[in-house]
C-alpha cells in the first residue's frame, strides 16, 4: 500500500524545513512506500522557492503543485488528491500544529480496516475566544446536520482510503466536510486523539469570518447528502406543506364565512393562502424539474447511484 501526505501551504516558508525533517523521520520506520504532495496556493512569501528545493533533493518522493494565486485551502486539497498515487491519502497542515509522528498511529487505524481516521486535537493550542469555541459550536451543528458525529470536523489531519474521497468535487470550504461525503456512502470512521502544538512561526490564516462560510457550505452539504439522488422529496415535501397550509387557510375563511358572515374577499388571508398555493405549486414543479437534471447527469454520464465497499466472485473475467 503506498501512502500521499497532501500539504497545502499559504506563506509558510519558515516552517517547511522543519515540518519536511519531521515527516522523514516519523516515516524511516516504515516499510511502505510513500510521497508528499507539496500545494503552494499562490502564496507571496518564499514557500514556493523552498517546496522546489525540495522536490529537486528528492524528485522520487516530494511532489510540488504551485498555484498562480490564492484559490483557498480547499482547492489545494482538490488538486493534492488528483496528483496523490497513494492508496491512503493524509492531509495535514503546514504551520507545525499537526505532529506527524502521529501519521503511523492514524494508518494503523485503516490496516485495522477504517475507511477514514479523523484526528482529533484534545488539547488544541489556539485562541480560545477566536478559534477553539468557535470550532466546537461548529462542530456540535456539523454533526447534527450531517449525522457524523465527531469532535473536530477543523482538523487538517485525517487518513482517508482513496475510494471514499473519489467521485466528488470540492468547492469553498467544503474539505471540512468530506468526512460528512465519507459517510454518506458508508465509510467506517473513527477518531482518533492527536498531538496539537502552538504555532511558532508565520500567524493564522482564519478568523470569525470562516464561520460564515462553513454554515452556508453545510446547507449546500445537507442538500447534497439528504437530497442529490431524490432532490422531489425537499421540493415536493416543502410544496405539500405549502399547498396544505393554504388549504386550511381557506377552509378557515370558508367556515369563517359561513357561521360569522365575514366576506371572505376583504380578509388578508385570502391573497396569502393564494400566494402559498402557487408558492406550493411551483416548488412541486422544481422538483420534478431536480429530479430530471439529476438523472440526465447519472444516466449521460454513466455514474452509479451506489457505492461498492468489496466484490468477492468466483467469475472470472471473460467467462
Amino acid at each position: 500500500m503506498k501512502l500521499s501526505i497532501v500539504i497545502p501551504v499559504y506563506n509558510e516558508a519558515e516552517n517547511l524545513v522543519s515540518l519536511l525533517d519531521e515527516l522523514y523521520h516519523a516515516m524511516e520506520k516504515e516499510s511502505y512506500p510513500w510521497e508528499v504532495i507539496f500545494v503552494d496556493d499562490g502564496s507571496v512569501d518564499t514557500s514556493w522557492e523552498v517546496i522546489k528545493k525540495f522536490a529537486e533533493a528528492d524528485p522520487t518522493r516530494v511532489i510540488a503543485i504551485s498555484f498562480r494565486r490564492n484559490f483557498g485551502q480547499t482547492a489545494a486539497i482538490e488538486a493534492g488528491i488528483d496528483h496523490a498515487m497513494g492508496d491512503v491519502i493524509v492531509f495535514m497542515d503546514a504551520d507545525m500544529q499537526n505532529d506527524p509522528n502521529d501519521i503511523p498511529m492514524m494508518l494503523e487505524k485503516i490496516y485495522e480496516g477504517y475507511d477514514l481516521v479523523s484526528g482529533w486535537r484534545v488539547n488544541r493550542k489556539d485562541n480560545y475566544l477566536l478559534r477553539v469555541m468557535p470550532s466546537r459550536i461548529a462542530n456540535a451543528l456539523i454533526s447534527w446536520v450531517t449525522g457524523v458525529r465527531l469532535h473536530d470536523y477543523g482538523c487538517t489531519l485525517k487518513a482517508y482510503r482513496r475510494d471514499v474521497i473519489t467521485g466528488f468535487r470540492l468547492y469553498g470550504e467544503m474539505h471540512r466536510f468530506i468526512p460528512a461525503y465519507a459517510g454518506s456512502v458508508g465509510a467506517k470512521i473513527i477518531e482518533v486523539p492527536v498531538n496539537h502544538r502552538p504555532r511558532r512561526f508565520g500567524k493564522t490564516k482564519y478568523g470569525l469570518e470562516r464561520t460564515i462560510k462553513v454554515i452556508l457550505d453545510l446547507v449546500t452539504v445537507k442538500f447534497l447528502i439528504s437530497y442529490a439522488l431524490k432532490p422531489i422529496y425537499l421540493f415536493g415535501g416543502t410544496g405539500l406543506f405549502l399547498m396544505i397550509l393554504s388549504a386550511l387557510t381557506l377552509l378557515f375563511l370558508m367556515i369563517r364565512r359561513i357561521w360569522l358572515e365575514i366576506p371572505v374577499s376583504t380578509s388578508p388571508f385570502l391573497p396569502t393562502a393564494t400566494m402559498l398555493m402557487i408558492l406550493g405549486f411551483q416548488s412541486i414543479l422544481m422538483g420534478l424539474i431536480a429530479e430530471l437534471l439529476v438523472r440526465t447527469y447519472h444516466e449521460a454520464q454513466s455514474k452509479p447511484t451506489y457505492k461498492i465497499r468489496e466484490v468477492i466472485s468466483s467469475k472470472k473475467e471473460g467467462k
